[in-house]
Parts: C-alpha cells; structure tokens; sequence
C-alpha cells in the first residue's frame, strides 16, 4: 500500500475552499517568524483518492467488531452497540461541562444515581467517578491513604505491593511518596502470607493488592490478608482492574477492603484501548469519604447540584468532573443488566478462561494449575527448551491465523508468559477456533520450528524490530532529512 504522499499530485485537491472576504493579514506579522514553518509539504491528492486511502487504510486495523482479543487483564470485550447510543444523545454531548445546575439536571442524577450503584456493588461507603484511567484511580486511592495517616499525625512511609499486581501500582506508590516494598507469592500464585506478616510494620501505609491477581487467581486468604494488614494499623487496597471475574459474587468492602480503583473503560463496557477514554472511579470505606476529590454531586431534596464544602478533601484530581461519556454508557451497561445479568458477565468470565485453560494446557505449561477466575496464564518454556521458539514467535504466529494476540511477558513472574482473557463475551465456536489455532501453533513449534520463529507470514508486514521502532522511530515525512 502506497503512503499517501506517494499518491501526492501537485495542484490536486480535496476540498474547494472559499475566498477570502475579509481584508487578509500576513502570518509574518502575527507570529513569530522562527515559529512559521517554510514548506508544510502537505499530500495534495483528490476527494476520492483521499476516502479511499484511509478506508483501505482502516481495513488493516483490527478491532473488537471483526475479531478475538485475548488480552489478559484488559478486558477487551465487544461493547453494546446500545450503550454508545446512550453515550451520543444529545444532551449529553452539546452540554458545556460548566452549565449552571439548572440546565444539567439530568446529567447530574446519572452520576449520582451511577455512584450509588457503585457503592452497593462494591460494598463501599462512597464514591467518586473523577478519575480520568485506572491508573489515576489508583494515584487518587493512594492520595487517600497518605491524607487519612497525616490527619491521624502518623508518619508512614511504604507501600506493598505484592509481585503478582499490575504494574502501575508501584508508580502510584512512588509518586505519592511511598517506599514500594514487593511482597512475593506463595506456590498457589496467591500472597505468600509469612512474607506480609514479616513485612507489615507501623512503617507501612497499607498493601495494595491486584484481587483477583494477574495471574487470574482470586485471593484464597484474603481474611488473614486483610487481618494482617489492619493489626498494625494499615489501609487494604483493592485494584479492581480485573472486577469482571467477580461482579454480583461477591463485593469487596464486605471482606476488607478499605479502597477501591475500578476501570469503568473495562468492567462496565466502554471500549478500551488507544489511550482512552477511560474512568477510574475510586470506592472507599465510611471514615475514608471525606478525603475523596471535588467537587461532588449532591442531591438537595428533588434536585441535584456540585459541592465543593469538604475541608478535607485530597482536592481535584481532573479537568472538570472526569469522562462523562464514559460514565453515561457504564450507567446503561449497568441499567441494561441489572443484578443478575452482571453475575452472569461474572459467571461466564471464569467459565471461558477455565475453558480455554483446560482445553490448551496438554500443550503449553500452566504457570499454576489450580482454577482460575476471568484469565489464565500459559508458558510458552516448553516450547523453548524443545525447539527454541519463543512466546513472542507464537503470537506472532498467531495473527497468521487471524488472531490478535494474547497479552504476553506478563506477569514477569511466569517465564515466558502467556495471558490469556477470553471475556464473558465470547461463544463457544469463537473459543473453540482460538483454541485450535493455539494447539496447531504448538504442533507447528515441533514439526516446523523455523516457520514459527519466521512468523508472521501473510500479514502486510513481517517481523518488526519493536525494540528499534520505540527507541529510534522515524517520524519524518518522505523527503524530509
């Protein structure tokens, strides 16, 4: 496929642009000469020219509507078309955030009745749907922390973070001040419950625990976890990133959790992925609440209104109120299931990843075989100790087959790692034609091992040099120097 400068024919253009009716004023004298580029250089190339580049162009992306996305622990599930719908109305969409209340009623009962919502899923006191990812949830959830310990005068100064957690929590951990400590596993991929004991000093703010962890278990000891920690005064952090395995089953307030990050872009429907949108609301226990960000939405008898009247709150943690958009279709996708869809979505996670678990484990090593929740992670070591192929050779094999790959090389903990999520989106036949593609892979590693590592074959591109493409990517245009 040609780049579209390469299509590029002088004096061809797009769009007729009218002339200018009003006196015009060189550039030169607005800005800043040394700031005015020279040569824009731009394609010039018809309408038709044009439409057709970027439709064949977005014909080699792959998307949720055309196809299986394992990744573990991003739930990248089909969406309800119906939820982006909602998402579209448009009071929704033409209404500037700052609106007096009179004219946004409507938008504000969304978010209140949504954060009430959240409260009884999760078993929490409060919450607030500011937090524009997971990832500022998580600073938010930690923003707490350290405020609640500095209002009881304590000076704490670490964090724990068991090695099984997702990676941004010791980025949350070390921006809000904290010395991170890394608490290993247990042989059943679980915390390893004498290394927290040893661990949990009055030095220490609370551990953050990933439930279920990444490597798709639910937390078997989470009543000693959460003992342990809450003896020596310490907070229980909850990364509800993965709350797809346990939605309706159980609520984690109500085992003793203190806080919780939840990825609304995850759990309750919007699409994920590209940088965004994305909402991280956080959930805390009672004594916790008046920490949370402002402003809050209130509800004076039948109205609703901002309040930002909470001395102690950590402040704002975004541009005005957070994603909106995503809140309004995780409100549908909660409105749409009720309570017991969301236990089946739960109770279907866990069916497809022990599916898929069982049906791939005669031929890729299980890095813990035990039940999982909503994922299940594979080694791909068999393969390279037999034949030197690599985990990253089959993924790339695998989108030979028509398959976007699973997340892979995480956890670090598992070599050679091989995440798997199926969601709870997907039918039998799907999991069954992804299924087959990785054992066919597995066959090829001992029959043809050098196919595998040449992989992939019949996409637009072969191997790429990744590692070079991020540290030395070239951003030029064609001709530039």
């Amino acid at each position: 496929m040609d780049l579209i400068f390469e299509k590029s024919r002088t004096g061809r253009t797009a769009s007729d642009i009218p002339s200018v009716d009003v006196p015009s004023i060189p550039l030169e004298g607005l800005i800043d000469e040394e700031l005015l580029r020279k040569d824009v250089d731009l394609p010039e190339v018809s309408e038709l020219d044009l439409v057709r580049h970027f439709t064949e162009l977005s014909r080699r992306n792959f998307g949720v509507d055309l196809g299986f996305y394992p990744l573990g622990s991003c739930t990248m599930k089909y969406n309800p078309k119906i939820n982006e719908e909602a998402a579209r109305l448009p009071g929704f969409t033409e209404l500037h955030p700052y609106a007096p209340a009179s004219f946004t009623q409507g938008n504000l009962e969304l978010m209140y009745e949504l954060r009430l919502m959240l409260c009884e899923l999760f078993g929490m006191a409060d919450f607030t749907l500011q937090p524009a990812a997971g990832a500022q949830g998580e600073l938010t959830g930690i923003m707490i922390c350290k405020k609640y310990f500095e209002k009881k005068g304590e000076k704490r100064t670490r964090i724990l973070i068991p090695d099984a957690a997702h990676g941004t929590n010791p980025a949350s951990g070390a921006l809000c001040g904290f010395e991170t400590v890394t608490i290993p596993s247990n042989g059943e991929g679980g915390v390893d419950i004498a290394a927290l004991r040893e661990a949990m000093t009055e030095a220490v703010a609370g551990l953050m625990l990933t439930n279920p962890n990444t490597l798709g278990f639910f937390e078997k000891n989470i009543g000693e976890v959460a003992r342990i920690v809450h003896d020596r005064g310490g907070l229980l952090y909850c990364d509800g990133a993965n709350a797809n395995a346990f939605l309706g089953r159980t609520r984690p307030g109500d085992i003793g959790f203190d806080l919780i990050q939840l990825n609304l872009h995850k759990t309750f429907s919007t699409p994920h992925g590209c940088g965004g949108p994305g909402s991280g609301p956080v959930g805390v226990r009672e004594d916790l609440a008046r920490f949370l960000p402002v402003p809050r939405v209130i509800r004076d008898q039948d109205r609703y209104r901002f309040s930002e009247d909470y001395p102690d709150t950590i402040g704002r943690v975004k541009a005005f109120y957070g994603n909106f958009n995503v809140m309004v279709k995780a409100y549908t996708y909660l409105k749409l299931l009720g309570g017991e869809g969301l236990k089946r979505t739960s109770d279907m996670a866990v069916l497809n990843a022990n599916y898929i678990k069982a049906r791939l484990s005669p031929y890729y090593d299980l890095a813990y075989d035990r039940m999982c929740m909503h994922e299940c992670v594979f080694s791909g070591s068999r393969q390279v100790r037999s034949h030197e192929v690599h985990t990253l050779d089959i993924a790339k094999r695998l989108l030979d087959y028509g398959f976007h790959p699973p997340t892979i090389y995480f956890p670090m903990i598992v070599p050679e790692a091989i995440m798997i999520e199926p969601t709870e989106t997907e039918s039998k036949e799907t999991l069954d034609a992804f299924c087959e593609a990785m054992i066919a892979i597995a066959r090829e590693a001992e029959e043809n091992p050098a196919q595998v590592r040449g992989a992939p074959c019949t996409t637009p591109v072969r191997r790429l040099d990744e590692v070079l493409a991020a540290r030395k990517p070239n951003v030029s245009w064609p001709g530039e120097k």
